[in-house]
């Protein structure tokens, strides 16, 4: 397989930097308060039947980014809505996590770093809790129903497994990557790994296009995505059959 060498060339500027993850094709842009990296939308499938809509924004300042992201589904009767917004450091590094649920229930909680543990206060009902992870700033936030949370994790990764101290970049067929990472929603951490596969060709709504592979594993199960050339996530697809594709 061939490694996608010359599109990964400036990201070199990033490490160099050492500013948020963005893709190459956004790196030589005026960091600024209100640069947006990415935004749009996902489509949720089971099947042919859209049973769910993400919405999100990425954008990158001087003093750090945030992902801020709001999930619908509406299946019948039953409604869901959830959004979050995640704040991480210039580093890269956790400042704070919060998610809100307003249908079918209404909950939400606070994830935010003490020393060398991350703090989750959640709500049940009436009642606060509180739960101690004992996990560093650096872990990453991968929650239920937020997938471009999958996008940050993919940069990550380019910036972990894609370059040398030589500076010379590209990602080698098979080279795995570990992550510590925390599921809000679930209240549990968990190691998930990334493997790049290679280009292939796959169609997405009849059009053919040539993308780069990824293969997140993890205990609960495996997940195929396809980055573009500019590094955006275009298409997620779990074992189960569950796929999610970029509008």
């Amino acid at each position: 397989m061939k490694i996608f060498r010359e599109e990964l060339l400036s990201v070199s500027v990033l490490v160099a930097a050492c500013i948020f993850l963005i893709p190459p094709a956004f790196a030589k842009e005026k960091a600024s308060p209100e640069n947006t990296v990415d935004s749009g939308s996902f489509g949720v499938f089971n099947g042919e039947h859209r049973v769910a809509t993400e919405t999100f924004s990425i954008a990158q300042g001087p003093d750090g980014s945030v992902v801020t992201s709001e999930f619908k589904s509406e299946q019948g009767e039953q409604k869901a809505e959830q959004s979050s917004r995640l704040e991480l450091t210039p580093s890269v590094e956790l400042r704070e996590y919060t998610w809100k649920e307003a249908l079918p229930e209404k909950t939400q909680a606070t994830v935010t770093p003490n020393d060398t543990f991350l703090i989750e206060r959640f709500s049940v009902g009436d009642k606060q809790h509180e739960q101690n992870f004992l996990l560093p700033a650096s872990t990453t936030i991968l929650d239920d129903y937020f997938f471009v949370q999958r996008e940050i994790l993919a940069w990550k990764y380019l910036h972990t497994a894609c370059h040398n101290e030589k500076g010379a970049l590209g990602c080698p067929p098979g080279q795995k990557v570990q992550f510590g990472t925390l599921n809000p929603h679930e209240r549990s951490s968990m190691a998930v790994s990334i493997e790049f596969g290679g280009k292939q060709k796959i169609t997405i709504r009849g059009k053919e296009q040539e993308l780069s592979r990824f293969t997140l594993h993890a205990e609960t199960g495996n997940w195929d995505f396809w980055l573009d050339e500019k590094f955006k996530l275009v298409r997620l697809q779990a074992e189960g059959g569950t796929e999610v594709i970029r509008d």
